[in-house]
């Protein structure tokens, strides 16, 4: 599983011109499911989304989670995370699990984060996504398990 977390003041996905999803402050983590993610790596990393200290206080630039922050959490899915770019001019996804595996892990992902969570946005699984943001920082975090 590779994420991409970004801290955002805000972020949006729309989908066919039409706003499916939009948060303010907090994170917008893209994610990518490989092969082999199972439920214990899914748990794991939605403890790391959540619980991850990246937000300032008036001690520390980087010394708060999402939650102590309040924040809200947008979650998108993408593949192309798993590419791998080390040869040729054309990304091979091979690293990326097949596409019932990847939802079935996205959606469990979604699932736990919003067993601890309130705050949690989707994308739509699959879909040409538009995504928008403004980067907090800029902070961006690349998490893998």
């Amino acid at each position: 599983m590779k994420i991409l977390l970004q801290r955002v003041l805000r972020a949006d996905v729309t989908v066919a011109e039409t706003t499916i999803a939009r948060i303010g402050a907090g994170l917008l983590v893209f994610v990518a499911i490989e092969p082999g993610d199972d439920e214990t790596k899914l748990r794991a990393m939605a403890d790391r989304i959540l619980e991850l200290r990246i937000f300032p206080d008036d001690r520390l630039p980087m010394n708060l989670s999402v939650q102590d922050v309040d924040g809200e959490v947008l979650v998108v899915s993408q593949f192309t995370l798993a590419a791998d770019t080390s040869r040729g001019r054309r990304p091979g996804f091979s690293g990326a699990a097949a596409p019932a595996e990847a939802r079935q892990g996205y959606e469990r992902l979604i699932a736990l984060l919003r067993e601890r969570w309130s705050r949690i946005a989707e994308g739509q699984f699959g879909a040409d996504m538009q995504v928008g943001l403004v980067n907090d920082g800029p902070a961006t975090f690349l998490l893998s398990k």
